[in-house]
This record gives C-alpha cells, structure tokens and sequence, in this order.
C-alpha cells in the first residue's frame, strides 16, 4: 500500500514536471548561416553573424517555436554549400537566381531590396560611364558570388574574374588599382568603403546595373518549407510596419560604430 503510493506520487511529480516544462526547452534547434561581408544584410562581427537577415530570421523562427543557432562556417560559398547538402538549415538572405532553385526553398515575399552598381578607382571614375565599359576588365568576386542571372553571365563572358575568400580583400586590390571594379549592392558597397577607410580610393560608377532582392533560402533536406506560408506573410507585414527599414537604418550605424570589428579569424576548409 505504502509503495503503491509512493510509486503514484512519483508519476504525478514526473507529470507535473513534464507539464510545466517550458515551450523553448521542447524547441528544436536549427543551424542557420549567412552572407559574412555583407552589411547591413549580414556580416560577421566577433565571430557572431549580425545584421537585418539574421534577426528578421531569428525572430520567425522564434514565433514558429523554433531556436535558432547561428554559425560563422568560413566564406560565402561554404555557407550556401552547408545548406545544400543539409548540414544547415537556414541561409538568412540569398539573391534568387536559376543555379540555386534546385537546391533551396525560397520565400516569394523579399527581405532586402538590394539596388547593385560597380565600384571602382576613383582616379578612374570617367572611363565608366556605362555596361559596355566594363567589358574586358578584371573583376573582383568573393566565393560564392552572385549578383543575377543576367549580370553573372556579362560577367563571366566579358570579364576576367578573381576570386577572394574575405570582403575586405577586393577593398584593398580595388583601391590599389590591382583590380579594375567589383560590382556590390550600393548601400554595402557604400558602408564597406567607409568602414575600411577607402572613401577617397573607391567610388560608385555613375549607373546602376540592376535590383536584385535577397530571400530566405531553406534546405530541401528540411521539412521547413511547410512555413513558407506564414515566413511571407510576416515578411509582408514587417515590410508594412516600417520594422525592416528601422532593421536597416540600426544596422548600418552598428556596422560604422568604431568599436565593430568585422570579419572571420579563421577560414574553415
């Protein structure tokens, strides 16, 4: 009698325990990587990945009861490698384009508009004047790279490209005049020349090339897809609400404050 008791107690404990315990000790985890040099969408800052993407990201998946983990995995093009081959889950922003359709699911409804022109040496800003100019001129790209289906191919059939692994690096070729101009989205391009201290080497040529959009990118090897419903209708209502447009104007002040450091301190394999 006295251990049918006690056995009853202890199963009303276990009850109760497992009752009140919290939704977020329940929630799965998921492994969510970025673009590291790309402020304000995203970039890398103490080995954290900051910026618009990774918290619009963090604050859906919250509300679909999900935790989220970010990962600083190396350069740009390992990121979306991760998440191809569903050893992540999640790449917070990433342009739409044919190549990546097979391996992705992509919200419909946009994160950041990102209106993207050409960089150059500002001692040889008057030889850009238009597309047409760039043919025949050294590129520089980050692995990984994409600015549309169209300017890709321009790009590879009329330039010769050099890749680089980090952000910073093009920057300083650029002003060096070892390279000849690197496409960018305009307000990245326009915080990474100030923050690295090229705002006298390095100018946006006078015309832009295009508008590309950067999305949410899910892994086929997920089942998160089942989302997408309610990942575009609060992308949607956070364009309405003003909260991504705050989101860039926070961020980008973040990444200009002198104390932001940027950057990987190791590149993984």
């Amino acid at each position: 009698m006295k251990s049918s008791l006690l056995a009853h107690c202890f199963l009303t404990i276990i009850g109760l325990a497992i009752a009140l315990q919290s939704p977020k000790s329940q929630a799965r985890e998921l492994i969510a990587c970025g673009h590291p040099y790309y402020p304000p969408v995203s970039w890398v800052q103490q080995q954290q990945l900051v910026g618009i993407a990774p918290t619009v990201v963090k604050q859906l998946f919250s509300e679909l009861g999900y935790l989220v983990r970010f990962e600083t995995v190396g350069n740009w093009k390992r990121c979306l490698w991760e998440v191809k081959t569903g050893r992540a889950d999640i790449v917070v922003a990433a342009y739409r384009i044919a190549s990546r359709e097979p391996d992705f699911d992509f919200s419909q409804q946009h994160i950041v508009a990102d209106p993207v022109g050409v960089f150059v040496n500002s001692n040889k800003i008057g030889n850009y004047r238009s597309l047409n100019d760039l043919k025949g001129k050294t590129v520089g790209l980050l692995f990984g790279d994409s600015f549309g289906d169209s300017l890709d191919k321009f790009i590879v059939d009329n330039s010769q490209i050099e890749y680089v692994s980090q952000g910073q690096q093009n920057f300083a070729k650029l002003a060096h005049d070892r390279i000849d101009f690197m496409p960018l989205g305009t307000v990245s391009g326009n915080l990474q020349t100030q923050k690295f201290g090229y705002s006298e080497q390095i100018i946006a040529a006078p015309f832009k090339l295009t508008t590309e959009y950067y999305y949410l990118a899910l892994s086929r090897h997920s089942e998160l897809s089942k989302h997408l419903p309610y990942i575009n209708q609060r992308l949607d209502q956070l364009h309405r609400n003003g909260q991504i447009q705050q989101l860039q104007i926070k961020y980008s002040k973040i990444y200009l404050e002198p104390s932001t450091k940027v950057g990987i301190d190791h590149e993984s394999p």
